[in-house]
């Protein structure tokens, strides 16, 4: 074969190419006048009307590809005949003649046809029929849309939501998400195969066609036996339904028959969500709008997506587990009430999110005191929920040694740094060892007494306190560092407070909950709130969180603790000076004994007089003047002995011989309970005795 002398090709050599382009290539090529008529096609052309080739010349081109656009294909040829600039790989709908119903992709590439001499003979179009490699990329699109979606929630209804909405209209014109009831409460998944009548729970359904319900979204239902569905539950096999007028299975569910009759339904996938052999629950899709069947090809997705769903669904089924665990274990570490107290009427709000550390309580402490705490643990779940308890205990255990607010906190700050280090030592593959344990709290002394109060904070909101008339009394309290690491020492900011005044401690969580503020815009809303003084505690309470932002789920625990003051009356309170002589012994015990008579409190006179009497003689004795004794009458008979003395007595058990050591075990057994408290000028040893509801002195309210 020898080039010609112009240096082309010979003439007998572009016959041959062109016979066997015409006649042997698998491209469909149509050749066209400038009037976009055919005057040529080639052999594998006739697939595209299902047509000889006779038939086609001296058609229409778009006729020929039956494009479902022509006004975009003639555009495009009249372009390419004008300017000459091919066009290349263009995607176009159309609908074959012998598959009126089935619509087809074409890639059309467009050419002109000229003479050496320029003049424009008509165009070549390239025609390749892509249907199946452009519904693959469809069915590939929708397969990595579910996993980016899907997989970023751990929420059963969301992750079934995102699957209808990633497969409607993309893959199907409907579809439709069942989960079992028993999974949606977090319960283990039952091994297949099932009978099919489980009750479940629709969680999600996207219809672009407008297709009625069975069963609304959050509604629980059967499905009656035998349908596909009832089949797919027992083999936990895919299934594909062509739905026509002989479909014997829509007699079994006439209600759902119905309903996929009158949207024209006439093709379904049904696949089941398995995981492990376990099933969750079904999904299916549905079409209508679309005249395309399903084919095998979307049975492999749909059971890809629904395979991938399920691993979802259990892992969030898992999660929710975990979190009903941690949030009951919260619950339970948490205090269910609040016992009437003398020294402050108590209310609390408590809005769990996704279970995590937060705490806090109300603590009666000697000598009709009170303690409030609020804190929090970083983190969240079940190790956090722990670790909330652990410090809740601590500070309970804390407080019963009655220390100032910032010495309790540097010794809970021991506590945690003590439980971090236990931590540290698990091994690396135990979850809790990559989790710091770091802590925030607030911790507030009230003496209703004298109205004292003492407030420590680490790395927590201070509380805000607002008096009778509504003025800000809130101090400036030091803010401390967070809980769990060596850090300065602990400070306590004091103030005095009359009765009627509240207080209130919160969390950052409700500080967020206020919406976009800061957290000074947060006080003051709150402070606001807390000033209305026509209010009970409990509607303060409510106000403050009905002032919130709302929202649909809260991500943040909130915790608000408030306490409105009362002041004991004189009546409530004596105090004597005792000198430091034994002689006075038997005086403190008349003045203790005609008091009770005074109060109606005979019935604890002799327990009252032999614990009298043992700690006078023990702080004249033992002690350093000056010797004060004190009786308060709150919901307790409380008896205080203070000395300047240090040195605290310990309980013995004495011998049968020992003519000593007797008597902290008598004051023990007469009292209901009995301690130390240190004070900056000494020690005082207090009881606690039992009083009727009667004899108790009633709530000194504002």
């Amino acid at each position: 074969m020898a080039p010609n002398r112009g240096g082309g090709v010979s003439g007998e050599v572009r016959a041959a190419l062109l016979e066997v382009l015409f006649t042997q290539a698998p491209v469909a090529l149509l050749i066209v006048d400038t009037e976009l008529r055919v005057r040529r096609v080639n052999t594998a052309s006739d697939g595209i009307q299902g047509s000889t080739a006779d038939d086609l010349v001296g058609r229409p081109v778009v006729e020929v590809i039956n494009a479902m656009d022509t006004e975009d294909v003639e555009d495009m040829a009249r372009t390419v005949l004008s300017t000459g600039a091919p066009v290349l790989d263009r995607l176009v709908s159309g609908r074959p003649t012998a598959e009126p119903h089935t619509e087809h992709v074409y890639s059309l590439s467009v050419f002109r046809l000229q003479e050496s001499n320029g003049d424009v003979l008509g165009a070549v179009f390239s025609v390749i029929d892509v249907t199946e490699r452009e519904q693959e990329l469809a069915r590939g699109a929708v397969r990595d849309a579910a996993r980016k979606k899907i997989a970023d929630s751990l929420d059963m209804v969301t992750i079934c939501r995102e699957l209808t909405e990633v497969t409607v209209p993309n893959f199907a014109d409907t579809a439709m998400a069942d989960v079992l009831d028993a999974v949606v409460r977090g319960d283990e998944p039952p091994l297949g195969p099932l009978l099919g009548d489980e009750p479940m729970r629709r969680t999600a359904f996207t219809s672009s066609t407008g297709l009625t319900q069975v069963h609304m979204l959050g509604e629980t239902g059967r499905f009656p036996y035998p349908t596909p569905y009832t089949q797919s539950l027992n083999d936990l096999e895919p299934r594909l339904i062509t739905l026509d007028e002989t479909t014997s299975w829509l007699a079994a569910d006439p209600e759902r028959g119905r309903a996929l009759r009158e949207a024209g339904v006439h093709g379904m996938i049904v696949a089941p969500l398995v995981v492990r052999g376990a099933v969750l629950g079904i999904t299916a899709f549905y079409r209508s709008a679309r005249t395309a069947p399903f084919t095998a090809d979307d049975v492999v997705l749909a059971s890809d997506l629904a395979a991938f769903t399920a691993v979802c669904l259990d892992n969030a089924r898992r999660f929710t587990r975990e979190h009903t665990v941690a949030l009951t274990l919260q619950r339970r570490l948490l205090p269910q009430g609040h016992a009437p107290q003398g020294a402050a009427e108590v209310v609390h709000f408590h809005r769990p999110a996704e279970a995590s550390g937060g705490w806090f309580d109300a603590i009666p402490l000697s000598g009709a005191r009170l303690a409030l705490t609020v804190g929090h643990v970083a983190g969240r779940g079940i190790h956090a929920a722990t670790a909330m308890g652990q410090l809740r205990a601590a500070i309970n255990a804390l407080a019963a040694l009655d220390p100032e607010p910032d010495e309790l906190l540097a010794r809970l700050n021991d506590t945690v740094i003590r439980l971090a280090a236990e931590r540290s030592a698990l091994p690396p593959a135990d979850p809790m060892h990559a989790e710091p344990l770091t802590a925030s709290c607030t911790y507030v002394v009230y003496d209703p007494a004298t109205g004292d109060c003492a407030i420590a904070c680490a790395d927590h909101p201070p509380p805000v306190l607002v008096r009778p008339d509504g003025i800000d009394e809130s101090p400036e309290v030091p803010h401390g560092p967070p809980l769990g690491g060596e850090h300065e020492p602990f400070a306590a900011a004091r103030t005095r407070l009359p009765a009627g005044s509240v207080l209130a401690l919160y969390n950052d969580g409700l500080s967020r909950a206020y919406g976009d503020t800061s957290p000074g815009t947060a006080r003051d809303r709150l402070r606001e709130v807390l000033s209305w003084r026509d209010r009970t505690l409990k509607g303060l309470r409510d106000e403050a969180v009905y002032s919130v932002k709302s929202v649909q789920r809260p991500e943040d625990e909130a915790v608000l603790l408030l306490a409105r003051t009362r002041i004991l009356n004189e009546d409530q309170i004596a105090t004597w000076d005792v000198p430091p002589d034994p002689g006075e012994v038997a005086r403190a015990r008349d003045r203790a004994v005609r008091q009770l008579e005074e109060w109606g409190l005979t019935g604890n006179a002799l327990a009252t007089e032999l614990i009298v009497s043992e700690l006078v003689t023990n702080a004249i004795r033992h002690g350093a003047p000056p010797v004060q004794l004190r009786l308060i009458r709150d919901r307790f008979l409380t008896c205080e002995v203070s000395d300047t003395s240090p040195a605290a007595p310990h309980l013995r058990h004495a011998r049968t011989l020992d003519e000593s050591g007797r008597g902290l075990f008598i004051v023990a057994q007469l009292a209901q309970q009995w301690g130390t408290r240190y004070t900056g000028s000494g020690k005082t040893i207090w009881t606690e005795q039992s009083l009727s509801p009667g004899q108790a002195a009633p709530d000194q309210l504002p």
